[in-house]
C-alpha cells in the first residue's frame, strides 16, 4: 500500500517554479522556437504571402531545393565515445581570417521587403555572432550603410554581372572602398528561373497595393505598417522595377558572361574572390584556374534549374579535385547546425545560410536573425559533442556517409540482345563537363 499525506508547504515551495512573464509577443514568440522550421512557423504567420513565398518558393517544381534538404537528412553519423568534448571550438580560418562558426549569411535580395529591418539586421547580427555577412547586388540597402551598420564585423559583396559593365564594376569600387574584405561572383544566372510562386501570386517588386494583397494583408497589418512608414524600398543597384525578379534578371544580366569576365574580375579585385554557383567538379577546376579563392557549390537554392546537381552530394569529388588549390563552400538546403557539421566533415571550408536567415528575419527582424544564429550554432556545438570530436579540425569524412535515395541510370551496351533489338531509352548519367580554354579537365564526378 502506498501511504499518502497532505503536503506541507516546505515540501511545495521548491517545486514552484514560476517564470517571469514575456509581455512581448515577438520575443515570446521567438523564444519559443527550438528549430528553423520554428522560425519558418512563425514568419508564414506575420508576412504577407507573397514576400513570404519569394523567399520560401524555388524555381518550378521545386525539386532542387527539396533533393537538397533531403540530401542533408540522408546523413548518417558515425560518432566516437570516451572523448573530452567539455570544451568545443567552432571556429577557424576562413580566407585568411578567422570566424566564429563554419556559417555565414549568404546574399539575397529584396531584403527589406521580407522585413523592414533588412540587410542592417543581418549584418549587425553577423557581426555580433563573429561570422561573415554577404550583401547582395540586388540588396535593398546601399553598399555603405551596411558596413555603418556592421562597421567591425565581416563583410562581403555579391555580385552579378551586368551587360552594362561600367555599372558592375562600379559596385565593385564602392564595396572595396567600403571596406569590404571578399567579392562573390555569382556565375550561375545568365537568365531568370522559372520561380513560379511569384507568378501566380503577382508579385512585383515593390509589393503593389491590390484587392488581392489588401485581404492578405488583414491579418498582418504588422507587416505593412512598417513597409509604409519606413524608407521606401530602393537598391543598391538600381532605382525602380515594377516587375517580376525572373524579369528583371533577363534585362539586366548578360548571358554572354564567361572566364574572360571572371578574369578580369580577379585582375580588378585585390581582396579575396569567390566564384558561386559551381555545380560540377569540371567549372570547379576552371575556377580556381581563373584566380578564384574559393569555389562556393550551390544551385542559387535551387532558384534557377530546377533538378540541377545535389552541392552537397558534389562535395566529396569537388574537394578531392581542388581542395589544396583553393577553399570549398557551400549552400542550399542547410535548415540544421548538422547539416553544417557533416558539410564541415566531409570537407568544406565554409557553409552559407538563406533561407534559414530570412526565416529569423521575418519572425523577429535583428532579434529573429540573432535566434537563427543560436539555433545554428547550439546545434553544432552538440552534434560536434556527440560526435566526440572537439575542434572542427578534428571533423572527417569518417564521420559521416551520405546515403542515396537515387540510382544513377547508365545506358545498356550496344553489344546485348536487347539492344539489338530495339534502341535504348536509358539517359546516360550525366552530361559531358563543359571544356575550359587550352585544357581539357576530367568529366565531372559525383
Amino acid at each position: 500500500m502506498v501511504e499518502r499525506r497532505i503536503p506541507k508547504p516546505h515540501d511545495l515551495l521548491p517545486l514552484m517554479q514560476f517564470k517571469k512573464p514575456e509581455f512581448n509577443a515577438r520575443r515570446r514568440r521567438l523564444a519559443a522556437a527550438t528549430t528553423i522550421s520554428d522560425l519558418r512557423t512563425i514568419a508564414k504567420k506575420v508576412t504577407p504571402t507573397a514576400p513570404f513565398d519569394y523567399t520560401d518558393g524555388a524555381a518550378e517544381g521545386e525539386i532542387s531545393l527539396a533533393r537538397a534538404r533531403q540530401a542533408f537528412q540522408d546523413i548518417e553519423f558515425h560518432p566516437s565515445v570516451l572523448k573530452n568534448v567539455a570544451n568545443v571550438d567552432t571556429g577557424w580560418d576562413v580566407l585568411g581570417e578567422r570566424v566564429a562558426f563554419p556559417f555565414g549569411i549568404a546574399p539575397t535580395g529584396f531584403t527589406r521587403m521580407m522585413q523592414t529591418e533588412g540587410e542592417r539586421a543581418g549584418a549587425s547580427a553577423a557581426a555580433a555572432a563573429g561570422i561573415p555577412f554577404t550583401l547582395s547586388t540586388m540588396g535593398t540597402t546601399s553598399i555603405e550603410d551596411v558596413k555603418a551598420a556592421a562597421p567591425g564585423g565581416r563583410n562581403w559583396f555579391q555580385l552579378y554581372m551586368w551587360s552594362e559593365r561600367e555599372r558592375s564594376m562600379a559596385l565593385v569600387d564602392r564595396a572595396a572602398a567600403a571596406g569590404y574584405d571578399t567579392l562573390v561572383v555569382t556565375v550561375d544566372t545568365p537568365v531568370g528561373g522559372a520561380r513560379l510562386r511569384d507568378v501566380r501570386n503577382g508579385m512585383t517588386i515593390p509589393p503593389s497595393l491590390t484587392p488581392k494583397t489588401i485581404v492578405d494583408a488583414l491579418p498582418r497589418p504588422a507587416w505593412w505598417i512598417n513597409f509604409l512608414t519606413t524608407e521606401p524600398l530602393a537598391f543598391a543597384s538600381l532605382d525602380r522595377w515594377s516587375g517580376t525578379v525572373a524579369a528583371l534578371i533577363d534585362t539586366m544580366f548578360d548571358p554572354t558572361v564567361g572566364p574572360d569576365e571572371v578574369k578580369y574580375i580577379r585582375e580588378q579585385w585585390k581582396g579575396k574572390l569567390i566564384v558561386k554557383g559551381v555545380q560540377s567538379v569540371a567549372d570547379a577546376k576552371l575556377a580556381v584556374d581563373l584566380g578564384a579563392d574559393a569555389v562556393q557549390l550551390s544551385n542559387h537554392g535551387g532558384r534557377q534549374l530546377d533538378r540541377a546537381p545535389i552541392p552537397f552530394h558534389l562535395l566529396p569529388s569537388v574537394v578531392r579535385e581542388v581542395g589544396k588549390d583553393a577553399e570549398v563552400h557551400l549552400d542550399t538546403g542547410i535548415m540544421n547546425g548538422a547539416d553544417i557539421v557533416a558539410s564541415v566533415a566531409l570537407g568544406a571550408r565554409f557553409t552559407f545560410i538563406g533561407r534559414a536567415y530570412l526565416y529569423g528575419l521575418m519572425a523577429g527582424g535583428r532579434e529573429g536573425v540573432d535566434r537563427a544564429i543560436q539555433i545554428l550554432s547550439g546545434e553544432i556545438v552538440r552534434t560536434m559533442k556527440l560526435l566526440g570530436v572537439a575542434s572542427l579540425e578534428e571533423l572527417q569524412p569518417h564521420h559521416v556517409t551520405q546515403l542515396s535515395r537515387f540510382t544513377t541510370l547508365q545506358p545498356l551496351p550496344e553489344q546485348s540482345s536487347l539492344s539489338a533489338r530495339r534502341p535504348s531509352t536509358a539517359k546516360p548519367a550525366a552530361s559531358p563537363a563543359r571544356k575550359a580554354p587550352a585544357r581539357k579537365p576530367a568529366a565531372a564526378k559525383g
